[in-house]
């Protein structure tokens, strides 16, 4: 049997996982679930398009950076798509969650994500068309790397960058000052004001954090799949059921929970077939739940 699904599994996972962070940060620090956290991916991914065409259009045509399928006008425009789709949560919730969290009623806020998650979604289509569209149409030779695997260098690349990208957040979260008061406040929100935690600062970097991390994993799916208005709809259950069973609030569980999540997803299609995809992974979901309601890595509360 050939073990390319665990590659399948491992890409999957990772832009599960990059999205499941900011899922799960926006409900433990917020006490919220953010429908339109699947929208900010694809919004990151048409920002980095766009910055990708203007670089082309002031500096012409770029050679991509060998092996890779791009070059470096699509890491340049990365950078700018992260601080643009972190501007645009930071801007959602000013103009609108804010405004609802300090009445209240948690329903309300979460019933307006689902609305500003089809109004982003269809505000993408009347801009962009429905219309399927690639960071590059050239096609790469996947390298066998021994036990039927077969491996691309931008899937390689991608790889190594969500590691990276998991391991800054880890030490964001566990070695600086605002890491700690985003854990304080998740834990008690209102202990933490008491002992003067800038609270407006931490949703703030939460936001920030979760929209960037959303347009890396937009970007990964448009490198590796294609770029469309519905990418980040289809992400948001995997993304959800990664944030719970890792255990809300844990950003190594986010992830694992999302590797655990794409794995399934891969080794269903293999298996069994495309049409159980979800069906495995959210039956696995059950199962850990079932014996672990927290999640993973989360704590009981008292």
């Amino acid at each position: 049997m050939s073990l390319q699904f665990v590659v399948d599994g491992l890409l999957a996972g990772s832009m599960i996982g990059l999205g499941a962070i900011g899922v799960t940060l926006t409900y433990s620090i917020l006490r919220f679930s953010n429908f339109a956290h699947g929208d900010f991916m694809a919004w990151g991914a048409y920002a980095t398009l766009a910055v990708v065409g203007a670089i082309g259009a002031m500096f012409g045509k770029v050679a991509p950076i060998a092996p890779l399928s791009f070059g470096w006008p699509l890491i340049a425009a990365l950078f700018i798509g992260m601080a643009i789709t972190g501007l645009l949560a930071l801007l959602l919730d000013l103009v609108l969650f804010a405004r609802l969290r300090a009445k209240g009623q948690a329903i309300i806020v979460v019933m307006a994500s689902f609305g500003a998650s089809m109004a982003l979604r269809s505000l993408l289509e009347f801009i962009f068309t429905s219309r399927p569209t690639y960071f590059s149409r050239a096609i790469q030779i996947a390298m066998p790397v021994g036990f039927g695997i077969r491996i691309t260098p931008d899937q390689i690349a991608l790889l190594l960058l969500t590691a990276v990208l998991v391991l800054g957040v880890h030490l964001l979260m566990t070695r600086t000052q605002t890491g700690r008061s985003m854990q304080a406040l998740s834990q008690n929100a209102a202990l933490a004001r008491i002992v003067g935690i800038d609270v407006a600062k931490v949703v703030r970097v939460t936001w920030i954090i979760g929209g960037a991390l959303a347009c890396v994993a937009g970007v990964m799916i448009g490198i590796l799949i294609q770029i469309r208005p519905f990418m980040g709809f289809d992400m948001l259950l995997p993304m959800f059921a990664a944030a719970i069973l890792g255990g809300i609030g844990s950003v190594p569980g986010a992830v694992l929970g999302g590797l655990i999540i794409g794995m399934a997803e891969a080794g269903a299609v293999q298996l069994i077939g495309a049409e159980w995809r979800a069906a495995v992974s959210f039956i696995i979901l059950m199962a850990v739940l079932f014996v672990r309601p927290v999640g993973l890595f989360g704590v009981r509360e008292r």
